[in-house]
């Protein structure tokens, strides 16, 4: 950053909090008044929500609240839809060099936002960690289960991070575009070991940061846990594949 102009560093205090929505009526507005609430003062931000054509209509509560907001922003996705691609559109629209994605059921905390901002200012990628020393999930069968699974990817991928589903990041928006976006953003949350894995194998630094997990507000949870046990499985199997022909050539 040039410490001598103001307008760049004014540039650089620039996010853009990428939320993908399915069916998250019940929860959105609580979301967005929190984030707004703990944005770090300095920063210039938006909210950009992509909505996967909720039938709750999450869309239209999102675009209400942006005709008199002009920090949110309400993207309607009706084709190719998914949890990834939304993220990967939502990364693609938006307008900042630096962007957070987290999920919008309010599980993530935007308490955090602050401490996310502040190391990444250092650092490439900072991924929020249940697993780290400090983490936690308040939901202590989804935290078990899902630092089982975390132990045998770390095996399976070599990979060194400890919380490779977590999914609440921050990043620069170049370094992630930079990637095979096609490779990476598919599927649901998978996304985030693949997104991890090529962002190392590039050699951008990646630090974990301890994070809190909550409950999910309103709803029902959309995920289906042997579903996602086998979809994972079977991605991170095709990922080792993949490492194992690429370290041959």
């Amino acid at each position: 950053m040039n410490q001598n102009n103001p307008s760049s560093a004014a540039a650089e205090k620039d996010v853009s909090i990428i939320l993908p929505t399915y069916n998250e009526a019940g929860n959105i507005l609580t979301l967005v008044d929190r984030i707004e609430a703990a944005v770090p003062e300095g920063w210039r931000y938006r909210i950009v929500v992509v909505d996967d054509s909720s039938p709750d209509g999450t869309y239209d509560i999102v675009r209400k609240r942006a005709e008199r907001d002009p920090n949110v922003r309400a993207i309607l996705r009706t084709e190719d839809r998914g949890f990834a691609k939304s993220i990967r559109h939502g990364i693609e629209q938006a307008d900042s060099p630096r962007i957070i994605v987290m999920d919008s059921d309010l599980t993530h905390d935007p308490l955090e936002i602050p401490r996310l901002l502040h190391v990444g200012e250092v650092y490439d990628i900072v991924s929020g960690s249940r697993f780290c020393a400090g983490g936690r999930m308040v939901d202590l069968y989804h935290y078990f289960a899902s630092m089982l699974f975390n132990w045998s990817l770390r095996l399976l991928i070599g990979t060194q991070v400890q919380d490779n589903l977590g999914g609440y990041f921050t990043a620069r928006r170049d370094v992630i575009l930079k990637l095979p976006v096609d490779d990476i953003f598919y599927g649901y949350g998978e996304y985030y070991f693949r997104l991890l894995h090529f962002a190392q194998h590039a050699g951008h630094s990646i630090v974990e940061i301890p994070s809190s997990y909550l409950l999910r507000g309103t709803g029902k949870s959309k995920s289906n846990w042997f579903r996602m046990i086998r979809t994972y499985s079977v991605a991170a199997i095709k990922l080792r594949i993949l490492i194992w022909r690429l370290n041959r050539t």
